[in-house]
């Protein structure tokens, strides 16, 4: 790994009730070039159109895409991710999104934290996910 990940561990083990595989650790210490990504949602970056209406694993997908292409776009990758913090409008979304979360960042191990809030800026957005990564120097 490109980075120290400290104590990393499965939701498998920590929330068995739940069908959730993320690979998350307590801490990740890193040198290089930090990136700090804005808050990811169901938009395609290219039109600023929202997509996926309704459909809260359709917006987290889209957030992923996004982020990973941003931090291609700032010559890093998804392994270069060391925090990511999830901000969902309802607890019912929780699975459905960790899980979307979950394939995108396999084997990556980052810092996770995540929120239910009233709202997020747009009524259509169900979901938020922003990202710090350091690319390795």
């Amino acid at each position: 790994m490109k980075h120290t990940r400290i104590r990393p561990f499965n939701t498998k083990a920590t929330y068995p009730e739940q069908k959730l595989d993320n690979d998350l650790c307590q801490a990740v210490v890193a040198r290089g070039s930090m990136v700090f990504l804005r808050g990811q949602i169901g938009q395609n970056l290219e039109t600023s159109e929202s997509v996926c209406i309704g459909d809260v694993s359709g917006q987290a997908e889209q957030a992923m895409a996004n982020i990973a292409m941003l931090l291609e776009e700032a010559g890093g990758e998804l392994q270069d991710i060391c925090k990511i913090t999830i901000y969902i409008i309802d607890p019912r979304y929780r699975e459905a999104v960790y899980l979307v979360v979950g394939r995108w960042l396999k084997g990556v191990f980052p810092v996770s934290t995540g929120i239910v809030v009233s709202a997020l800026a747009r009524p259509e957005w169900l979901v938020e996910i922003d990202a710090t990564a350091m690319i390795p120097d």
